[in-house]
């Protein structure tokens, strides 16, 4: 929406930091209106020590400008980037940021744009919440935001948002444990390769447990994301206080943690639980038209996907193919460690005939999730028999089960082919790898893993 400079107010001698409305949107009246209302709600909450202060607002050469004042410190987004966040500087993070959101819904602002990018350190490491760019007074009636415009970033998008419904402050709190979930297990739970995939995500699919993507924490955690991820607005927790209040007590109450001054935290490293988070009622949104109206303002917006048909009813189970399972693969470089989610295009391929590596059992869908979970977490410890013992016994169950929204067939074929590549087992493990391949498309892993057999 704007440029930022950092200038030197030569009056009180400091260095603020100006947000002019970019000249090539000036014109519209609507994006005027809201470039003021950022200045207005964000004045309302100033005197909040972690909310960004506004020192004046103005006008130049037909553009609107608002001056703040600067924070040096950089972002969460780039402290998380550059190094491991532990347990203890999050639980502090997540708990300035709370307190401010908690004041500004006490006034009936709700941000719209929670992510780590948007909070600030100043000069004493406080966390400092900024950019209320797409605030929205609740109270007020105007309609600055036409129904179906969405409004927000993929990564941390609530499912309502995704739908173009309006945002709330519950909608803020969902933001903020995106937040935490990323902080504590070092990447977003619906990650995907495209925006539009990710909002998909947010409205669809259940988070992978985050005692399962982190070393460290424990099982009691995953509750309180299951309520604070809920697709239902009214399952969420009441006030994001309360939310991080909870995600410290389950840190503490299970002697993962040891609690140390200011309730901050420190990690003790226990196994983590592969396995899939409990599902809770099931929350089907309204159906949206192939018509919505995306619009992309602020950051990058998300957007959903129309889906047509009935929706079964809320107290329905999915059958086992449309449960929504993601599995993430870590690659470590020098530089950096990023955690991404294997999405690609059905195939629409029948399965290759070929003898199932072990008998079919009685182990069901879950269950064979489970397996192959453990799968891959055997191969990042470099655990290849053990890695094939267990995708050897998911296999049969998860064979022809593959869809759009339930991809673990893929995966056990990836992690047996995998398993069976570094067991020197190159003939078979090249078939199973051309079956993962054949199944989610092209990627990289699947090419590194040919490669080691000479393919």
């Amino acid at each position: 929406m704007g440029d930022i400079y950092l200038a030197f107010d030569r009056e009180l001698g400091r260095k603020v930091a100006i947000k002019v409305l970019d000249e090539r949107v000036a014109d519209d009246e609507e994006l005027r209106r809201r470039f003021r209302r950022e200045a207005l709600a964000a004045a309302r909450l100033s005197g909040n020590p972690h909310v960004v202060t506004i020192y004046d607002i103005g006008e130049w050469a037909g553009r609107p400008f608002i001056v703040m004042e600067y924070l040096s410190g950089g972002t969460v987004a780039e402290r998380a980037r550059s190094r491991p966040v532990s347990a203890a500087e999050a639980i502090d993070w997540l708990s300035q940021v709370a307190e401010a959101l908690d004041a500004a819904h006490e006034l009936g602002i709700v941000h719209r744009d929670v992510k780590p990018a948007n909070l600030l350190f100043d000069t004493d490491e406080k966390i400092v919440v900024a950019d209320f760019g797409i605030a929205r007074v609740a109270d007020d009636t105007t309609g600055v935001t036409a129904a179906g415009t969405v409004l927000g970033t993929a990564g941390y998008l609530a499912p309502e948002q995704a739908l173009g419904q309006p945002a709330t402050e519950a909608s803020d709190r969902y933001a903020l444990a995106v937040v935490a979930y990323e902080l504590l297990t070092g990447g977003r739970p619906f990650a995907r390769e495209s925006t539009t995939a990710e909002a998909a995500a947010h409205i669809h699919e259940s988070a992978p447990r985050a005692s399962g993507r982190a070393v460290g924490l424990p099982r009691a955690i995953d509750e309180v994301f299951e309520r604070a991820l809920a697709k239902d607005p009214a399952e969420r927790y009441p006030s994001a206080g309360s939310f991080v209040a909870e995600l410290r007590e389950a840190l503490r109450a299970t002697g993962a943690t040891k609690v140390l001054a200011a309730g901050r935290v420190t990690p003790v490293v226990e196994p983590a639980e592969p396995a899939v988070m409990r599902r809770r009622r099931p929350f089907w949104p309204p159906l949206v038209g192939a018509g919505l109206a995306l619009a992309l303002v602020g950051g990058a917006a998300a957007a959903l996907l129309a889906t047509g048909g009935e929706s079964p009813p809320a107290t329905t189970v999915p059958p086992p193919q449309e449960v929504t399972v993601t599995r993430e693969v870590t690659k470590t470089t020098p530089a950096d460690t990023v955690t991404e989610t294997l999405v690609t295009t059905v195939s629409a391929s029948p399965p290759p005939a070929q003898t199932p590596p072990s008998p079919a059992s009685s182990v069901s869908i879950e269950e064979a999730v489970a397996l192959t979970d453990d799968s891959t977490y055997a191969l990042r410890r470099g655990d290849w028999s053990e890695a094939s013992q267990f995708a050897r016994k998911a296999y049969a169950p998860l064979r022809g089960s593959y869809s759009d929204g339930f991809r673990y067939e893929a995966y056990v074929n990836y992690d047996l082919g995998r398993a069976l590549a570094e067991l020197g087992r190159c003939r078979q493990a090249l078939r199973y790898l051309a079956r993962s391949e054949q199944l989610q498309g092209h990627r990289s892993e699947i090419d590194a893993a040919q490669a080691s057999c000479g393919a």
